[in-house]
């Protein structure tokens, strides 16, 4: 007879987090897969752009490359930050915190999805009104704040409540 050792972790308090971070990797996968299969799509979206509010760019050309690379960025940092608070949910899943820190936590970390869509929504916006006026968007800097505020938050929880508990987070 063997002993079987068994790891048994709830995730029912970080299951919101959980979700906030898969879509932020099924943002990642979902544009690497749309760059895969029809990257002419987005390239054509920013040059039509362009060519209708021509009168915003001043080097086309530069213009187009530059707004591309946002779109990059998005993906980039979807899957980056995604993989990133994957794992910083999970570890707040094992951690003795309260389900309610727990949830708190996971989501703060979970709402880092809005940093990618920051750079999402610049590069929808930048073709009609110009990459200054798209960089500094009311809705690209709320999605900037949002998206680094709620992570930072979040891992400064985390690491509180693994340094420094709380009696509510001892067991």
């Amino acid at each position: 007879m063997t002993d079987k050792t068994t790891l048994s972790i709830d995730l029912s308090p970080v299951k919101l987090g959980l979700a906030l971070v898969f879509l932020t990797l099924f943002l990642n996968f979902g544009l690497g897969a749309m760059f895969g299969m029809n990257e002419d799509l987005f390239q054509n979206f920013i040059h039509s752009g362009i060519a209708a509010h021509a009168n915003l760019f001043s080097n086309p050309d530069k213009e187009q490359d530059i707004i591309w690379r946002w779109l990059q960025r998005a993906h980039f940092h979807a899957g980056g930050i995604g993989a990133f608070s994957l794992g910083m949910v999970i570890l707040t899943a094992l951690t003795n915190l309260s389900p309610r820190r727990k949830l708190i936590t996971s989501t703060l970390i979970g709402l880092s999805i809005f940093y990618p869509l920051a750079w999402f929504t610049m590069f929808l916006y930048a073709p009609s009104i110009g990459r200054a006026a798209a960089h500094h968007a009311p809705l690209v800097e709320l999605f900037t704040d949002i998206g680094v505020g709620s992570l930072s938050l979040g891992i400064l929880s985390l690491v509180l409540g693994i340094f420094v508990p709380t009696k509510a987070d001892r067991p």
